[in-house]
């Protein structure tokens, strides 16, 4: 998860090579919708030059990045809301709530993932894997090497998801007041920022 300036291409690259360095296991692909930020020739470049598989959607069909999208509200929407953050000192608090926000969610937030879906008449019954965090999907997985897993169970022994979720939260209340201080300033400018009632926070 990376907050980044605005969808200028500089920015959007500069934020997938931040996350690259976070992964734990090289990119073998990337897919992105149509925005220009990703359809461009730098982004191109980089991806035949690192072996990378570039992708993109087809226009207006949302379901082909489903899984991202979904995301985006479970993880992203539900923790800082729809509120619009354009200053620096809001794109500072997100990316700080972000390096928490993710090693909360992908080190101690179970998921399933849907493995078969059957229709029988009106009826369409839908059949789950085992619930797990991403981080012992990880652990799990055969492709991913040894010392990797080892570096993630050192910083797994690390962490406490009780500080992570006071932090997340903490951060919360500061993004909503920073946020407020600048509707409050712009009022008069604005009248399309969505109500602060969007706002959720983490179920623990």
């Amino acid at each position: 998860m990376i907050a980044v300036k605005n969808k200028a291409r500089v920015w959007v690259f500069a934020g997938i090579k931040r996350i690259e360095r976070r992964l734990p296991f090289p990119i073998l692909g990337l897919n992105s919708d149509n925005g220009s930020e990703f359809i461009n020739a730098h982004l191109l470049r980089y991806c035949e030059e690192e072996h990378i598989t570039f992708t993109r959607s087809r226009p207006y069909r949302k379901n082909d990045s489903c899984f991202v999208e979904q995301k985006n509200w479970s993880v992203i929407r539900r923790a800082v809301g729809y509120s619009r953050y354009d200053t620096v000192e809001e794109l500072t608090l997100l990316n700080e709530l972000y390096g928490y926000l993710r090693l909360y969610v992908n080190f101690f937030q179970p998921v399933r993932k849907l493995i078969k879906k059957e229709r029988i008449g009106s009826k369409v019954t839908k059949r789950y894997d085992e619930a797990k965090t991403p981080y012992k999907g990880v652990l799990s997985s055969p492709d991913i090497e040894y010392k990797v897993k080892v570096k993630l169970r050192k910083e797994y022994d690390m962490l406490n998801p009780a500080e992570l979720k006071r932090k997340i939260t903490k951060l919360q209340n500061k993004l909503i007041k920073l946020n407020t201080l600048k509707q409050g300033v712009r009022e008069n400018l604005d009248k399309s920022t969505k109500p602060l009632s969007s706002f959720g926070y983490i179920s623990t």
